[in-house]
């Protein structure tokens, strides 16, 4: 029996609402604490859409301080089988000039104060992140894309900083280094939950600023930010209505192995599995502990 495609977007920086049909506010109960804020769930054309601002509204959450487990588990609750991230992020490239789209296909997490896993001790698990960005979700997006007539460019590393601060100089050299394309701290460990649920994930970084790397533009200014995040809203709506409308209505497998992530990885022995942490996971990974 084939199930159907639940589509989530978390919405970044200036993004903190959406139009759908029928939409609804829904406070959604976690065992990790409270998500960013109301979920805005509608449905179109068949497609159920659950949309959460992930700073909640009027930006009030930096970004260490995001329950990312309660976001995640939430949206595995409401049925989300495919999640987008949209994300105000910096480049490191030249030709990722402000209001592109950079459909990432890798991360760098070098963030140390969050919460990373669903999993510890008690029932200790192992995803791979090796592919954590979903292609077919990102054919998806590109096409969207492509359809609205947006500036996007396909794959890119994301780097995910702690912050607040924006990078130093150094460390904006560095990352250009490393291989990196675009910087922002939102990402992680956003996607390495989203694994952990087994939801398909992808993330548009819209691009802001050239970090402080660049030597015609100097630091980064939080009001031209602000300035460019406004002017991509329009674009970043339109995104995501045109993904809204040709997004398969049949839940599509992922060749990544996004939608199964948690098939082998779980290592702790049944009888060793801690009976508080199994009630906890009952969302994120019901369907291999049998409870769902």
């Amino acid at each position: 029996m084939s199930r159907k495609t639940v589509l989530g977007v978390i919405g970044g920086s200036g993004l903190y609402g959406m139009e759908l049909d029928n939409a609804r506010a829904r406070r959604v109960q976690t065992p990790w604490g409270e998500p960013s804020d109301e979920f805005l769930v509608g449905e179109t054309d068949g497609l159920k859409v659950v949309f959460l601002p992930r700073h909640g509204r009027g930006h009030r959450i930096p970004p260490s301080a995001i329950n990312y487990r309660a976001n995640i588990d939430a949206m595995k609750r409401l049925g989300v089988t495919d999640l987008v991230s949209i994300s105000a992020c910096g480049s490191f490239r030249e030709n990722l000039s402000p209001g592109t789209f950079v459909l990432v296909d890798q991360f760098i997490d070098r963030t140390f104060a969050r919460e990373k896993s669903f999993f510890g001790e008690g029932c200790v698990a192992h995803v791979s992140m090796a592919h954590p960005v979903s292609p077919v979700l990102a054919d998806h997006i590109e096409a969207a894309c492509e359809a609205e007539g947006l500036k996007h460019h396909r794959g890119g590393v994301y780097l995910v900083m702690e912050g607040p601060q924006f990078s130093t100089l150094a460390e904006s050299n560095m990352y250009r280094a490393w291989g990196c394309d675009v910087i922002g701290m939102t990402n992680m460990p956003e996607a390495k939950l989203a694994r952990e649920a087994e939801i398909k994930y992808a993330t548009v970084a819209m691009v802001t600023d050239y970090d402080s790397w660049h030597t015609h533009h100097g630091e980064v200014d939080i009001t031209s930010i602000i300035q460019t995040v406004h002017d991509n809203a329009d674009h970043a709506a339109a995104l995501v209505r045109r993904l809204i409308r040709d997004l398969p209505r049949q839940l599509e497998p992922c060749p990544a192995g996004s939608d199964t992530a948690l098939e082998h990885a779980i290592i702790t022995a049944p009888e060793k599995r801690d009976p508080a942490l199994l009630e906890k996971l009952d969302a994120v990974a019901g369907r291999v502990l049998g409870q769902g």
